[in-house]
């Protein structure tokens, strides 16, 4: 269960950290970017896995960078086809 929380918490700060870095008024509030942002960690980790950089392991720096870049990523692809 703890995982699950993790992947929360860093999901939702790596949201908060792609709208920042990406901003712009592509609607749906903070609970989307919560959950753009997981869904972000999700697929940043997967990539940089596969690139042999490693994933999202924790709450850490590493993880961190890993799922914001996973987020940006995501709501780029959000603003350009849904938003």
């Amino acid at each position: 269960m703890s995982d699950v929380f993790t992947w929360i918490i860093v999901g939702g700060i790596a949201g908060a950290l792609g709208k920042l870095i990406s901003p712009g008024d592509d609607g749906g509030g903070w609970i989307l970017t919560i959950i753009l942002g997981i869904v972000g960690a999700i697929v940043g980790g997967f990539i940089s896995s596969v690139l042999g950089l490693g994933g999202v392991t924790g709450f850490n720096i590493g993880s961190l960078l890993v799922a914001t870049g996973g987020a940006v990523l995501v709501l780029f692809i959000y603003k350009k086809f849904i938003a």
